[in-house]
């Protein structure tokens, strides 16, 4: 029953951006239905951060429900049992509330996923790009939200947790290439094309930076080096790799059921911190080659203009002991970084694809 109001909840959810896409009368009205579906993947990307910074991934510890029920709300005198044993623990009611909110999200999300589908292939003949694009789509979100109810089986488990975040953004740029895919782009000058080679060097380096914050974030070794620019003031600290990259192992421990030292957490933070580096040289010098071409101007200032803000805020995580507010404006950057390269990759592709 509690599976069925849950539907319900995420179809509601859901009618708002659908109706604003169903009014866009036209030939753009399936592409400004993959566009509110975008908006609403950022958004979900981001809430599932807080979730996670405000240690309210296990707020509800069972799933896809609350105690068994589509609400905390039902669920209240359960939620209190849970507090009332274990005040320190994963269980409050806003705890409660901010996963369940994240998890309402989420099926809102699988309901225009849905409806995508099924207009894409109602308009298949219109449209600019495949209709299995959407499928494909549709069947990731749904690998995503395996992921999501592992997360909370496991105990928030370090892999999981990454690979959860890994697939939200893998989800949320296939969308935004589906949703740039469904009107012409600006063709560029020629020159523009030798660049694409640095895009996609790029964005590989980020992905893996990407993937190393997430490490970070699920190890919890925000503060593993509390000073910077040394950690414990040595430039190479004391560190355990071997343990600290152990892919398999519950939150907090080793495999072999062993606390993890924390050599381990210096070792994950130090090597995110090191490859910001090369990653952050590397964007900065494409930004600044690619501002010449007047049509890719605006996307490589704001290139720079996140690069910037990303040291900021990743030093300002460190110095300011990880504030929630520039946790979360660090953990946004990253994902907006995301799109500007995957933009930039399109514009440079469609302008080949053209000058053939």
């Amino acid at each position: 029953m509690f599976i069925l109001q849950l539907s319900l909840i995420g179809l509601c959810l859901a009618l708002i951006p659908l109706s604003w896409a169903w009014l866009r009368s036209g030939a753009d009205q399936f592409g400004k239905l993959v566009w509110v579906s975008t908006v609403l993947t950022f958004d979900l990307v981001l809430f599932g951060s807080f979730t996670r910074l405000t240690d309210s991934g296990l707020g509800c510890p069972d799933w896809p429900g609350c105690y068994g029920t589509a609400s905390p709300f039902i669920a209240h005198e359960a939620i209190r049992a849970a507090q009332a044993l274990l005040p320190s623990g994963p269980v409050t009611m806003t705890k409660a509330w901010i996963e369940m909110i994240h998890r309402y999200l989420a099926l809102a999300l699988g309901v225009l996923m849905i409806a995508q589908v099924v207009m894409a292939w109602c308009k298949r003949k219109s449209l600019l790009v495949s209709p299995w694009w959407p499928v494909a789509l549709l069947a990731l979100v749904c690998v995503q939200g395996a992921f999501g109810a592992w997360t909370v089986t496991l105990k928030l488990q370090p892999l999981i947790v990454t690979i959860h975040l890994l697939l939200g953004l893998t989800l949320l740029g296939g969308l935004a290439r589906l949703a740039m895919s469904c009107a012409p782009a600006p063709m560029l000058a020629p020159a523009a094309a030798r660049w694409q080679w640095a895009v996609w060097v790029g964005l590989v380096l980020l992905v893996l930076q990407i993937a190393l914050g997430g490490w970070v974030s699920a190890n919890y070794a925000v503060l593993a080096c509390p000073d910077f620019p040394t950690c414990h003031g040595a430039w190479l600290p004391p560190m355990d790799f071997a343990q600290g990259f152990q892919l398999w192992r519950s939150l907090g421990q080793t495999k072999a059921g062993d606390f993890i030292t924390p050599d381990a957490l210096v070792a994950i933070h130090w090597t995110h911190r090191t490859f910001a580096l090369g990653v952050s040289v590397w964007l900065l010098g494409l930004g600044l080659q690619l501002r010449q071409f007047a049509a890719l101007r605006s996307l490589a200032y704001g290139l720079i203009a996140l690069v910037v803000l990303q040291c900021l805020t990743g030093l300002a995580n460190i110095v300011l002991q990880w504030p929630l507010l520039i946790a979360l404006v660090h953990n946004g950057g990253a994902a907006v970084l995301l799109l500007l390269l995957i933009m930039l990759n399109y514009r440079i592709v469609i302008s080949r694809q053209g000058m053939r």
